[in-house]
């Protein structure tokens, strides 16, 4: 079953036109079970118009501020991020998960460490939280910051970012990219490229000093400056990601279809839910156990439903699944037995998946 906190909403405060930061009050009784790492998230549950909307938000803030804060862009058609920029005020109550994610490596404040961030749009918010922290706590070191958006007035938490250019003079490099608004550098003018990264790391990243890199924006920019980086010369094992709006690729779509072609035709699904059993069979309407489950009543825990948050992770223990995408789990993940069961398509004619493995 879920586990969801109401939460108070401490503060709702417009960040830009169509971005939303808000503020929850985390009562000390709970705190200890609301730590987080830089970089994690908090899955939202919220009713609107009678249907229960799950959304999964970066935590913008720092461990060392003590303050759990997410920022919601509006989206065109999106019911929550509608609600959120329209309608939540300080007072409301949303039901709150613990915050989860893996996109952080640990602090090391033993030795200096050179940082590059990459984001586009809302996906500063864990990039921020990321910044933050290993400034804050590892005193020898730097950060570089690539920061995409169409105008100077969309660029979310500019303010603070620019307070902490100022407050780590000489640690801390912020390069703003503008789609929408050209100014006198033609590097810092349009969208990421192959040749603007090469001339990045050519002129700007240091790229055998990089410890880690860290990006955050939709799918294909990701591919791309992961790509270029390693091309460049930095270890793979050393660039993380985490993904907004995944699935859109050509690639994507192809591998889909693929594993949707092996979908067993009629299979009996066991899901294992701490101490309880229960049983269903998939209908021919869904093609994921996650919302065949959900369609018969079960409760179970979910969040993106885009094989990204891993709120829905579970263990195949009888059975085999193939999943349409996986942006979540680690290779010896997968090796073990576990999938992200939004994305798991039954190949079997039975399946048992355990949420507690």
């Amino acid at each position: 079953m879920a586990d969801f906190e109401k939460l108070v909403v401490k503060e709702v405060y417009k960040e830009t036109k169509d971005t939303v930061a808000i503020t929850f009050d985390v009562p000390e009784k709970v705190q200890e079970r609301f730590k987080y790492k830089q970089g994690q998230h908090l899955n939202i549950k919220k009713e609107i118009n009678g249907e229960d909307i799950r959304r999964s938000y970066s935590l913008c803030t720092s461990p060392v501020e003590n303050k759990w804060q997410v920022a919601v862009k509006k989206i065109k058609g999106g019911v929550f991020s509608t609600y959120a920029n329209e309608t939540l005020s300080a007072g409301d109550v949303l039901e709150v998960s613990a915050p989860d994610g893996k996109f952080y490596v640990e602090v090391d404040a033993s030795k200096p460490k050179h940082y590059i961030v990459f984001a586009a749009g809302s996906g500063i918010t864990p990039i921020l939280s990321i910044i933050k922290t290993h400034l804050s706590l590892e005193p020898e070191a730097t950060m570089q910051l690539f920061y995409l958006n169409r105008k100077v007035k969309s660029i979310i938490f500019k303010e603070e970012i620019e307070a902490l250019k100022n407050k780590y003079i000489g640690r801390f490099e912020v390069f703003y990219f503008l789609t929408k608004e050209q100014r006198g550098i033609p590097l810092l003018n349009g969208r990421f490229t192959s040749e603007k990264l090469q001339a990045l790391t050519q002129k700007i990243i240091d790229v055998p000093s990089v410890d880690e890199c860290f990006i955050c924006g939709p799918e294909e920019m990701i591919f791309l400056i992961r790509d270029e980086l390693v091309s460049a010369g930095l270890l793979e094992e050393k660039v993380h990601f985490e993904l907004f709006n995944a699935g859109n690729t050509e690639a994507d779509k192809k591998h889909i279809a693929e594993v949707l072609e092996h979908q067993a035709e009629h299979t009996e699904v066991t899901i294992i839910d701490g101490d309880k059993e229960f049983h269903f069979e998939m209908e021919p309407d869904y093609d994921n156990i996650l919302d065949a489950a959900l369609a018969n009543d079960a409760d179970l825990p979910f969040a993106c439903k885009g094989g990204v948050c891993c709120t829905c992770k579970a263990k195949v223990v009888e059975g085999a699944v193939e999943m349409k995408l996986n942006y979540g789990l680690e290779p010896y993940e997968v090796e073990q037995g576990y999938v992200l069961t939004c994305q798991a398509v039954p190949t079997t004619d039975k399946v048992v998946v355990d949420f507690d493995a």
